[in-house]
């Protein structure tokens, strides 16, 4: 059940962020994002990332590329561009209204996916021009999620006491 939901959600999650984009093009009005959409935003990117995750995980290695190869690309591709708009936004309000814990927090997790999107991009990108296997991207993948592991003990250790909670 789990392959066929992933085949459902990821061209679906490709199109609301292209479409997202489009919006964001059209109206100039990327970096006014709110609060509380931009904590729903980064869930967003982050079920992007499980349905990367699990599609790599259960895509045979040795098969060539298809046409769900190239719409899991797109979904990256567009991931990295509005988590970058995310990060316009982030930044726009610690410029404005200062650092605090959650300000800081949030630019560190986007930070972290937009370099595991950046480099999946590319090593997915190899891959469709058959420049690159598809274990590189298995490996990438496998190896980077400690660094989300570290950046949670980062905000849950370091922040109370250079916040001052402690």
């Amino acid at each position: 059940m789990a392959p066929v939901l992933t085949r459902l959600f990821t061209p679906l999650f490709a199109a609301v962020l292209v479409a997202f984009l489009g919006v964001v093009l059209w109206t100039g009005r990327g970096i006014d994002i709110e609060r509380n959409v931009l904590i729903a935003f980064d869930l967003l990117l982050v079920v992007v990332l499980g349905l990367l995750l699990y599609s790599v995980s259960a895509r045979d290695p040795r098969s060539s590329p298809d046409a769900f190869d190239v719409v899991q690309v797109e979904l990256v591709i567009s991931a990295l561009l509005a988590d970058a708009v995310a990060l316009w936004a982030i930044a726009a309000r610690i410029t404005e209204f200062g650092f605090t814990p959650n300000r800081v927090a949030a630019l560190g997790m986007n930070v972290i996916l937009l370099v595991n999107l950046a480099w999946s991009a590319l090593l997915y990108t190899r891959f469709l021009r058959g420049r690159g296997a598809f274990a590189g991207l298995e490996r990438w993948q496998t190896n980077y999620l400690p660094v989300y592991a570290v950046w949670a003990a980062i905000v849950v250790i370091v922040f109370p006491p250079l916040f001052g909670y402690i």
